[in-house]
């Protein structure tokens, strides 16, 4: 994963000895919050050319080829005649890349063999599957390529120039609050249509027929494959965090998983398991925060719920005609006899231990970390400043819910449940990032989750995955029906049905009985202030 950075302006507008004059200074911010997302490399060039300062920023976290900082490719990436090359990505599929090699490096010497043609670019592109974001200045057409994937998984945030503020800008990233929004079509071209990753735009519209049938397991073989093949492509290529470990030292996780228990995260854990050295540990990242609302409520309820159990038992001893002695009256209700709930109690947090028990069960082998990330609410305060910063453009209550989630969640400081330690961080610089993802701004979670100097991969959002599903008829991914004809069964049937069924295949048979729970309310990062209750996701933050 990389930070990118790029600013053009007219020459007469920058001061000497300073090529972006009065906007120096948010340059610089600019540049600090892309060597967050890439602390193991940064640098610059500046080209000057007829009239335009062009400025390129790049910074690397190394998360590709050989282990270690040797392996570490440093960018921007210049080829002989000037033009140059930044890039934010991970190829997967499309481009045959070698463990040992660096994807951007591979494709830069693709694209320069374009020569500028934008139509030979476009080709390039269409064979790539896995995020991106880049830039590419080609010097000698004085011509600039910026992009992101298809699916947006990486941020691109632009700035074009006004008459008042007369720059352009591309950033991974930024603290400045200004007139930056989220780059959503950047070239003026559109993906070929033979494409082998296109299969995602057409969805399967056959009509079910008016009973369901069972799917066979031919099928969820397949589906099974297709998403291990996703997980696999995404974790192994990262380096380990083991080359320098002494003899007597235990080996650390390379890969963390945000984890709340729930049928997504408890899948892709599982299959992880398999494409990860068994003597490493793989962390499980669950959050938690300390949210002053629900507990009072909570508290309230247990008030509540002992007072009508105190009345119903009066009126038991009442009732009462062969008692041989006045009963005693009863103790005088205390909040300290009530059943406590902890802090951090939140309903991912208990979900994720029910879950940790049955990866432990099936996976014996791997030693599994559970992270347990506490959030105070007076720490999550202090930080909603700087986490409003990252997110932005995007503005609303619920942006900020799930933010804050995210980004305590991907800082990766916490507890190791079951351990002595006091407080343990986890080494990992890449998190596999799945629950949740229809509500998901990918650009926003991109900007808090590398702000901590980790990368998010989405192994459910492979085109490749995407494309099989898209092709497969309806009712065998979701079918209503299912929850009517086994209501003896509880809830959380009818909705992800292949995805329960392949839990269910390979013994995950407590995650695939799970209902969906949304990441903000599963946390206990929504609505944490009282009077706040009521307030709507979508209201912009004041």
């Amino acid at each position: 994963m990389c930070g990118i950075a790029l600013a053009i302006i007219e020459s007469d507008k920058a001061h000497k000895g300073s090529p972006l004059g009065d906007y120096t200074d948010i340059w610089r911010n600019l540049c600090s919050a892309c060597i967050e997302r890439g602390p193991d490399w940064s640098d610059s060039t500046t080209v000057l050319n007829d009239g335009l300062d062009t400025v390129f920023f790049s910074s690397v976290l190394h998360l590709r080829g050989v282990d270690g900082r040797r392996g570490l490719t440093r960018q921007p990436h210049i080829s002989n005649d000037g033009s140059i090359f930044a890039w934010n990505g991970e190829i997967f599929h499309g481009i045959p890349v070698r463990h040992d090699e660096n994807d951007g490096l591979k494709l830069f010497s693709l694209i320069e063999k374009s020569r500028g043609d934008i139509d030979s670019l476009r080709d390039i592109l269409s064979e790539l599957e896995g995020p991106y974001a880049f830039t590419y200045l080609h010097k000698p057409s004085r011509t600039l390529h910026f992009a992101r994937d298809p699916l947006g998984q990486r941020s691109l945030l632009l700035h074009l120039p006004t008459p008042s503020e007369p720059i352009f800008f591309l950033c991974s990233a930024s603290s400045h609050r200004g007139k930056i929004f989220e780059c959503v079509q950047s070239l003026t071209f559109t993906p070929r249509s033979n494409s082998v990753f296109d299969g995602w735009k057409t969805l399967n519209r056959e009509m079910p027929s008016e009973t369901s049938s069972p799917l066979s397991l031919e099928q969820i073989d397949d589906f099974i494959s297709q998403l291990d093949n996703s997980v696999r492509s995404r974790v192994e290529n990262i380096p380990s965090n083991n080359v320098d470990l002494l003899q007597d030292q235990k080996p650390v996780a390379r890969l963390g998983v945000l984890f709340s228990g729930g049928i997504d995260s408890a899948i892709v854990a599982y299959l992880a398991d398999r494409h990860i050295p068994r003597d490493e540990p793989i962390d499980l990242l669950n959050v938690g925060f300390e949210n002053p609302r629900t507990l009072s409520a909570s508290q309230n309820q247990a008030v509540q719920e002992a007072r009508a159990q105190g009345k119903r038992d009066k009126k038991e001893r009442k009732k009462s005609t062969h008692a041989l002695e006045i009963p005693a009256k009863p103790p005088v209700l205390s909040v300290d006899r009530l059943p406590k709930m902890g802090t951090y109690d939140v309903p991912d947090r208990l979900t994720g231990l029910e879950q940790l028990d049955e990866l432990r069960r099936l996976c014996p082998h791997r030693r599994w970390n559970f992270v347990c990330v506490n959030v105070p609410y007076d720490e999550c305060k202090q930080e909603e400043p700087r986490v409003t910063a990252l997110m932005h453009p995007s503005n609303t209550v619920m942006d900020l819910s799930l933010a804050n989630a995210l980004y305590f969640a991907s800082r990766g400081k916490g507890v190791i449940y079951g351990s002595e330690e006091d407080v343990y961080v986890t080494p990992a610089k890449l998190q596999l990032d799945l629950d949740r993802l229809p509500a998901r701004n990918l650009g926003r979670d991109d900007r808090v989750i590398s702000a901590n100097g980790r990368e998010s991969r989405y192994p459910f959002l492979s085109l490749v995955l995407v494309s099989y599903l898209a092709q497969l008829p309806v009712q065998i991914k979701v079918d209503p029906r299912l929850a009517l004809q086994e209501q003896g069964l509880g809830a959380g049937l009818g909705d992800k049905t292949l995805l329960r069924l392949a839990a269910e295949r390979l013994g995950l048979m407590l995650a695939s009985r799970r209902t969906k729970r949304a990441m903000q309310f599963g946390s206990r990062s929504a609505r944490m202030d009282s009077g706040t209750s009521e307030k709507k996701g979508h209201v912009v933050l004041e």
